[in-house]
């Protein structure tokens, strides 16, 4: 399976995921362009669904389904079914809340579909308000390899590697990830994460450092976890 990104909005961020003749749209706002995309390659809709139900990620749903002869799956048939099969291979569905209480996301082939639980360089904000849920989703995110592919909701890196800087100035893999940004293509591995995100880094001397000289508690990870959200 292959996956094509779509922007949409301003900073939206929508997927294609397909074999060689079925495809499946994530947060489809980017209407005319999936649909031309299909045609020009020979690809059939067969579902359209969402990482979590924010109007902005929504808001070509129903557009595509009348467009398409897509099925649509909804958040909770996502998560009974943990999965999404096509052409034979499975799309994987995770339940990872914190930004939303119905965010999922999206794993096959080493790709992550996170929606705006987990974005390149930052993490979303938490609406749900159940920073529990939110700390155990980016666990739950972060046991997945190196080398795994983070596509995420929004393109918000730019934003996000300035306040990157203001925690970290001497982190120089900051400036080695922005040499690296594409707005036309929007992506980075858990590794890349792993040493510039702040939101993942809540364990490092650097951040635990940061947080202390803003007062906040660092004694349990759970509590870095908090500290640093306070950020967000």
């Amino acid at each position: 399976m292959k996956i094509k990104q779509f922007r949409y909005a301003s900073d939206n961020l929508g997927y294609l995921i397909f074999g060689s003749h079925t495809a499946v749209a994530i947060d489809g706002g980017a209407v005319s362009d999936i649909v031309a995309f299909l045609g020009e390659n020979g690809l059939r809709l067969a579902h359209a669904t969402n990482t979590h139900t924010h109007a902005d990620h929504t808001a070509g749903t129903q557009d595509l389904l009348k467009q398409t002869d897509a099925t649509f799956i909804d958040i909770s048939t996502l998560r009974k079914n943990e999965k999404i099969e096509l052409e034979g291979e499975l799309i994987q569905v995770f339940h990872t809340p914190g930004h939303t209480m119905d965010s999922v996301t999206f794993y096959f082939d080493n790709y992550l579909v996170a929606g705006d639980t987990l974005f390149n360089g930052t993490v979303g904000n938490c609406f749900s308000g159940d920073l529990k849920s939110f700390y155990n989703s980016i666990k739950l995110l972060l046991s997945f390899p190196d080398e795994t592919i983070v596509y995420a909701g929004h393109d918000y890196v730019r934003g996000s590697m300035d306040f990157a800087k203001s925690v970290e100035p001497d982190n120089r893999e900051i400036e080695r990830f922005l040499e690296k940004y594409d707005p036309e293509h929007i992506w980075s591995t858990l590794a890349d994460e792993r040493k510039m995100n702040p939101f993942l880094r809540f364990n490092e001397k650097s951040i635990i450092d940061y947080i202390k000289q803003n007062g906040l508690p660092v004694e349990t990870e759970y509590e870095r976890w908090e500290s640093i959200m306070s950020f967000d």
